[in-house]
């Protein structure tokens, strides 16, 4: 890695922060021994954030190490698979087009992988919520054989010793020494994740009090979804967090979901409930990405949802299966959703591949 790159991106992150005038820039708070400390933003009409930032204040420098970390094959086996192999900003960070993620070695994964995003306020992560924190949720797929097919002891040795020599300084701008530990990969990933905070799309505009950012039509959405969605896809984040078995057919995929982690059999194909935000970026849907568009989505829940152990109540009603939608109903619907589109958070240069370390 170029010193001059390096320059070039702290630059460019901190010109970004002075000239831009959205909801979201990078806000010093403080000298830092490691760096400038950057205040993680808290929209006043999301809920208090689940992350404890005084266990890892966020610096920039922090930041950084966290952005190289992310977009660097080296936590994979052989240096092809990052983090954003699978997680691409233009898709608001999901595998774009791929109903299953493929890994190392083009290795099929059994799962969509999910969208990152406001994720300070989340308090479990992965479909199944196997990752009970933030600091651990990296180190997962980089030990999974069909994602990155590594192991935590061999990543860290490549950090201190591989072809890019710049890593133990940048962890010594972030942290203070050049010791490089499991921990401190962790929360500098954690650093680089927790400001991706979307909350710029039109239905925030329309929330702080710009009337006219929503049509009519999308407004009738709004009014449709909270009827009928609202129950599970609650609150400003769009999701309850809960872990909820909505009807899928299990022929396709008889993947078990959160009963592989708790191993209660009332959570058999039970699956996290995700937040729609930038839902229309997002596709395929569901755990398994069965669905390819929006209108599928809302077909399968006016219609198609199945009788299977542990369904949830809400899609039981008098006997009948679903949720009752007509064809307007729908269409509304969805043009409500796309207005959760934040193209300000899929843009952010602060988040873009920074175009080194990595081999892909």
């Amino acid at each position: 890695m170029k010193k001059s790159l390096i320059i070039g991106i702290s630059f460019g992150i901190w010109a970004w922060a002075a000239c831009n005038r959205t909801p979201n820039p990078l806000t010093p708070v403080g000298p830092d021994p490691s760096g400038d400390k950057i205040e993680v933003p808290q929209p006043s009409y999301f809920p208090m954030k689940v992350y404890d930032l005084t266990t890892n204040p966020v610096t920039l420098n922090g930041f950084l190490l966290g952005k190289s970390l992310f977009y660097d094959g080296i936590l994979s086996r052989n240096g092809t698979i990052a983090c954003g192999t699978c997680h691409q900003q233009a898709a608001a960070f999901t595998h774009h087009g791929h109903d299953l993620s493929h890994g190392i070695d083009d290795r099929l994964g059994t799962r969509n992988a999910p969208s990152l995003q406001n994720l300070a306020w989340s308090r479990e992560f992965f479909w199944d919520g196997g990752v009970p924190h933030l600091d651990l949720f990296s180190i997962a797929p980089i030990e999974n054989p069909v994602e990155m097919d590594e192991k935590m002891p061999n990543v860290l040795q490549k950090l201190r010793t591989g072809k890019n020599p710049d890593y133990p300084e940048l962890f010594k701008k972030a942290f203070g020494s050049t010791e490089i530990t499991t921990e401190r990969f962790s929360k500098a990933l954690s650093q680089f994740m927790l400001l991706m905070v979307s909350n710029n799309s039109r239905y925030d505009i329309y929330l702080r009090g710009t009337a006219n950012a929503l049509t009519a039509t999308e407004k009738e959405g709004l009014t449709i979804f909270r009827q009928k969605c609202g129950s599970c896809h609650t609150g400003e984040l769009f999701t309850d967090q809960s872990y909820r078995n909505n009807g899928l057919s299990i022929d396709r995929n008889p993947d078990q979901g959160r009963f592989n982690i708790t191993q209660n059999p009332d959570d058999r194909h039970k699956f996290k409930v995700p937040s729609l935000r930038n839902v229309g970026l997002t596709a395929p849907y569901m755990h398994d990405g069965r669905f390819t568009t929006l209108e599928q989505v809302l077909d399968h829940y006016a219609q198609n949802v199945k009788q299977t152990p542990n369904l949830d109540g809400l899609l039981l009603n008098d006997g009948k299966l679903g949720i009752s939608l007509t064809a307007d109903e729908k269409q509304k619907i969805i043009a409500f959703l796309k207005t959760l589109s934040d193209e300000q958070f899929v843009q952010d240069t602060r988040f873009s591949d920074p175009g080194f370390g990595h081999s892909f």
